[in-house]
């Protein structure tokens, strides 16, 4: 018999904001950067090893935060969150901001060639 599942963890917008918050914080915590930082140079800036690298150490981290806060303890909790912060970023600009800043913190810089003057003129 299968148990029911767990109900939807539910925030407030400034309850989002403070879960943003610490979840931007955890990314700073230096066993958490020297996690992050051995992924990011295991993956090379290649994206298909960033995806198998450096996303399950950022899932893990972000996992330890909400965890606190109703969501389960799996992947499924990660992306549970990362809608409900979608769904605020339209509503609230600090939760946007927020949300940009942990974005790069996952995503590695991308790198664009020099406006102007790469391709010479004929």
């Amino acid at each position: 018999m299968a148990s029911a599942p767990a109900p939807q963890p539910t925030l407030t917008v400034e309850q989002a904001r403070v879960v943003l918050s610490e979840v931007i914080q955890a990314f700073s915590v230096p066993d958490n950067v020297a996690r992050m930082e051995e992924a990011r140079e295991s993956a090379c800036n290649d994206m298909g090893k960033m995806l198998q690298l450096v996303l399950p150490v950022a899932t893990q981290i972000q996992q330890e935060v909400i965890k606190a806060y109703g969501f389960n303890n799996e992947g499924e909790g990660v992306l549970k969150f990362a809608r409900l912060v979608k769904m605020y970023e339209t509503q609230d600009p600090e939760i946007a901001a927020m949300s940009a800043k942990l974005k790069s913190l996952l995503l590695p810089p991308l790198s664009t060639p020099p406006i102007g003057g790469a391709i010479p003129a004929s």
